[in-house]
């Protein structure tokens, strides 16, 4: 993904692959989208759909809408989506195993090509069609496969020593999906999804009735 500059908010940048995903639903629809067409379809605030476009600049007319076919120009050039990103993903249990299977099946520009788990040899298997090897084998395959962004499903107590190695290597970036938490160089990136801690939200949201348009 292109480096999204520093005044545009998290909030806003985690949202434009959802913006993207939904404008290409509308590419055959119609050639304008109104901000109150895509709150009704997102289940986003239309004043929150027009604050994120703003940042970009003038991507809208008032009384006009949006343009389907700029938009998604504008969202597919910000978002890389004309660049194939390879990705390896680590510790192929129950998650990364249905992570394999599904490898990202909508998103054409972004594949899983190898993975690693202490199960397979050094020698490698194939799981979904995807080369599987021993982590012994890590630095090694990474580096001469040049990939720089990793999806991390190993066990909590090792994951920090896998960083550890991600990061010996220059890796750029790891979508973590196990609870700890990651002591990683400033220059390299981690985005944390705890489904744990998720699940444990909504049960509170809901017990407590609690309401964020933004989730």
């Amino acid at each position: 993904m292109s480096e999204v500059t520093p005044r545009i908010p998290q909030a806003t940048s985690k949202r434009l692959p959802l913006y993207y995903r939904f404008l290409k639903g509308f590419s055959n629809a119609g050639k304008r989208v109104s901000s109150s067409e895509l709150s009704e379809v997102m289940k986003i605030d239309a004043a929150t759909i027009r604050r994120d476009f703003s940042h970009f600049g003038a991507l809208g007319r008032k009384g006009y809408g949006y343009d389907v076919d700029d938009l998604l120009h504008f969202f597919r050039q910000t978002l890389d989506q004309d660049e194939e990103t390879d990705v390896a993903l680590i510790g192929v249990g129950g998650l990364g195993s249905a992570f394999l299977k599904y490898n990202f099946q909508k998103t054409h520009n972004t594949r899983i090509v190898i993975a690693f788990d202490p199960k397979a040899s050094k020698e490698g298997r194939i799981v979904s069609n995807i080369p599987v090897y021993h982590p012994d084998m890590m630095e090694e395959k990474l580096q001469e496969m040049g990939i720089n962004i990793v999806i991390l499903t190993v066990p909590a107590n090792v994951a920090q020593d896998t960083a550890d190695r991600l990061a010996e290597i220059e890796v750029k970036g790891i979508l973590n999906f196990t609870p700890a938490r990651l002591t990683v160089p400033d220059w390299m990136r981690v985005h944390t999804i705890d489904l744990s801690a998720e699940l444990q939200t909504l049960i509170y949201f809901i017990k407590n009735d609690v309401k964020d348009s933004q989730l």
